[in-house]
């Protein structure tokens, strides 16, 4: 497994997996006729892995073989109230390497990212119920804040629970 910064031609790979992820992790959770429309094309579109600007995100992929098998985007937070720390903003393996590190060599790879852009703590936000995602981030030392929001993702209504974690060097 190759984890490497996402190029410009990597969108419509990243597209897929956003998609096929969203389509099972989230089924039960967001209505199904919205999940069954769901378009790579159309997330593709929206993506900018050829800027560097550090207050955009920024993405990571893992290759397996030939293929992007996963991503991770991180960027400096967009709450107010932890205007300091780092964001994970999203975090996609495909369903077929659940289970098998790529999730966990993206978040690391995430943190040691934040940490090198000087943030020494970082959040993300869950959507609320999805206890797959919970159990992994908690495994990974992230800790519920006590914070919940209700927010339009990808033209989606979602509620979610803010996560928070002290950030270090990464030991490779």
């Amino acid at each position: 497994m190759l984890i490497r910064l996402a190029e410009p031609g990597d969108a419509m790979a990243v597209g897929r997996v956003h998609v096929r992820s969203w389509q099972v992790a989230y089924r039960g959770l967001l209505a199904d006729e919205y999940l069954d429309q769901l378009r790579p094309e159309d997330r593709a579109q929206r993506y900018d892995f050829g800027t560097r600007d550090p207050l955009k995100p920024r993405t990571i992929v893992a290759v397996d073989g030939a293929a992007i098998q996963g991503f991770v985007s991180t960027m400096p937070s967009r709450d107010e109230d932890l205007a300091d720390h780092g964001e994970l903003c999203a975090l996609y393996v495909v369903p077929e390497q659940w289970g098998h590190g790529m999730g966990a060599a993206l978040i690391k790879a995430a943190r040691e990212h934040l940490f090198e852009d000087g943030f020494q703590n970082a959040l993300l936000w869950v959507l609320a119920g999805n206890d797959r995602a919970t159990r992994f981030y908690e495994g990974d030392g992230w800790i519920a804040d006590g914070h919940r929001r209700t927010d339009s993702v990808w033209g989606v209504t979602v509620s979610e629970v803010r996560y928070v974690r002290g950030l270090e060097a990464v030991n490779s």
